[in-house]
């Protein structure tokens, strides 16, 4: 018993949605050639219209399920490198099958669709036709299959990896931000016990979250706040009244789809590289609105800022939201950042504004 090549494990099955759209086209496409045959040859003088127009349609109509063929074929037996000799066989027997089924129809259906006019010629002869008619034209129909399914292996590959480093460069966030906190917590280990035990219990919160969240590229603003602030909580123990938020989130962008950890790096990266250096009190501002179809996210620190060119330095946080927004949103997003020394630094972003429940 043949069994079909199995396709790499990149590309799934075509859904039953995606089959019909393929008849639609299929049927659209065969009916159109077959008008195009007929008025073709209505427009010789002395011409039977009734003959022309029946058999030039059930010539395209017949083409519908055997192209429907071609393209399954395809799908389920595609022709790949070291993977090559079952295929061709099996496309060969396809198409032969094809010829000596349309040499049949010809030949039963002669007498009502009239492609011959009076007898349909020897067996041998009508084959003959019937090769050179179709053969060549259902290898065609197996190429164009063929074309789709490596088109569509392609997409399906290219959004597998895209997939990947967007679980790569998350999956950095983790420790560097775990490193983090357990560095603060070491902190009061000693000097405040109390407070190291708090800090313990709302990393606990994190990390749960973390986990839960582990596979999920994006969750809801008002999630990606929640734990944020879960995050400043612990940041506030460790700066004490150093470290001042303010909060500006307008209620209609709550349940804007957002990529998680998108803001908790960047108020890392403000708290480490703009507040921490500081000797006085700081603030940090998150800010959320709603500008037309965009969603406006910003992350404001009145620290110390920095020169632009040394913004390379600010690691983790603002290299990998910049790289996840381009996997997740090419084009369709704005990522700025401003800053010089003194005046702090401010992170704004700009993404499509979609509201719903996270995937």
């Amino acid at each position: 018993m043949l069994h079909p090549v199995q396709a790499p494990a990149v590309v799934e099955q075509l859904s039953g949605r995606a089959w019909l759209w393929r008849l639609a086209l299929v049927s659209t496409w065969w009916i159109v050639d077959g008008a195009a045959t007929a008025s073709t040859y209505l427009g010789m003088a002395g011409v039977d219209r009734s003959r022309v127009i029946g058999f030039s349609v059930a010539s395209a109509a017949l083409w519908i399920p055997q192209s429907m063929l071609a393209l399954w074929l395809a799908e389920r037996w595609p022709i790949e490198r070291g993977r090559w000799r079952t295929p061709v066989l099996i496309h060969v027997a396809a198409s032969l099958g094809v010829v000596l089924l349309k040499a049949f129809i010809v030949q039963a259906a002669n007498p009502v669709l009239r492609w011959y006019d009076g007898a349909v010629p020897p067996w041998p002869e009508l084959l003959l036709t019937s090769f050179a008619n179709n053969f060549f034209l259902f290898w065609l129909l197996v190429g164009a299959g063929h074309a789709l399914f490596y088109a569509r292996q392609s997409q399906v590959r290219t959004e597998q990896l895209a997939r990947a480093e967007l679980q790569q460069l998350k999956s950095q966030l983790h420790p560097h931000f775990l490193f983090n906190t357990l560095n603060a917590i070491s902190t009061f280990v000693r000097t405040d016990p109390e407070v190291a035990t708090q800090t313990i219990a709302r990393l606990s919160t994190l990390l749960r979250h973390a986990l839960q969240r582990a596979a999920t590229q994006e969750v809801t603003l008002d999630e990606e706040l929640s734990l944020l602030q879960a995050y400043l909580g612990i940041e506030q123990l460790r700066f004490d009244d150093r470290l001042h938020v303010e909060w500006n989130i307008a209620p209609e962008t709550r349940r804007a789809i957002v990529p998680h950890l998108v803001l908790q790096p960047l108020v890392e990266n403000a708290i480490r590289h703009g507040i921490t250096p500081r000797s006085t009190t700081g603030t940090l501002a998150v800010v959320a609105s709603r500008v037309r179809e965009r969603l406006r996210l910003v992350v404001q620190d009145d620290g110390v800022g920095c020169d632009v060119s040394a913004l390379h330095e600010h690691g983790v946080g603002l290299t990998n939201t910049r790289h996840r927004l381009q996997q997740l949103y090419g084009s369709s997003h704005e990522m700025r950042v401003t800053t010089s020394p003194g005046k702090g630094m401010q992170v704004e972003i700009e993404l499509p504004f979609r509201e719903g429940r996270a995937a």
